[in-house]
């Protein structure tokens, strides 16, 4: 095994090549991110490896993100984790109830790894410091300069299922919400 993916699965971080990601695509949100991807809102980090994602796993997410209705969002109001800002969703049950789900069909696919023990709750994530004790200040700017732009809604219709490629991540697939899975002989 190399060095560099031994570091990282020890320590549950960064991301590996082939990790997957079921996301919330918020464009809305966009031009409000200080970091270098798209604005979202993760629902299950990682999913299943790449290699593991076959065509009778995608049609198990079809039919569960189905079972699911279409949702807004609200994004009214900042928060923070050591050294992320971000924007909070609201509501938090819709997007809980799919990380829910998803988990208790891929019971291994544990939500940041475990890292966070039951995880963080649901947000969009603004900016991120590589000194978290030292980021109050700049985080404090980044609310300052951005707080005019809120509150912002953003209807949800589906998830995205997102890939890292080892460089950056890239859209594998979506999943619409609340739509019948069509019969396939």
């Amino acid at each position: 095994m190399q060095t560099t993916q031994r570091a990282q699965e020890e320590d549950g971080w960064p991301d590996i090549p082939g990790d997957t990601a079921l996301t919330i695509k918020v464009p809305e949100a966009d031009p409000l991110v200080r970091v270098g991807f798209p604005a979202h809102v993760t629902v299950l980090y990682p999913f299943l490896h790449e290699s593991r994602i076959d065509a009778r796993v995608h049609r198990e997410l079809a039919e569960l993100f189905a079972g699911h209705d279409a949702f807004t969002l609200t994004f009214g109001e900042f928060g923070r984790y050591p050294g992320v800002l971000y924007l909070d969703p609201w509501p938090h049950d819709p997007v809980v109830a799919l990380t829910k789900d998803l988990t208790r069909r891929w019971p291994e696919a544990l939500p940041y790894r475990g890292i966070f023990g039951p995880g963080p709750g649901p947000h969009l994530t603004v900016a991120v410091s590589d000194n978290p004790a030292d980021s109050g200040a700049a985080h404090d700017a980044c609310e300052a300069e951005l707080a005019a732009s809120l509150p912002l809604t953003s209807h949800v219709r589906g998830v995205h299922l997102i890939v890292w490629d080892g460089t950056r991540w890239r859209d594998r697939t979506a999943y619409d919400l609340g739509k019948p899975v069509s019969c396939r002989a």
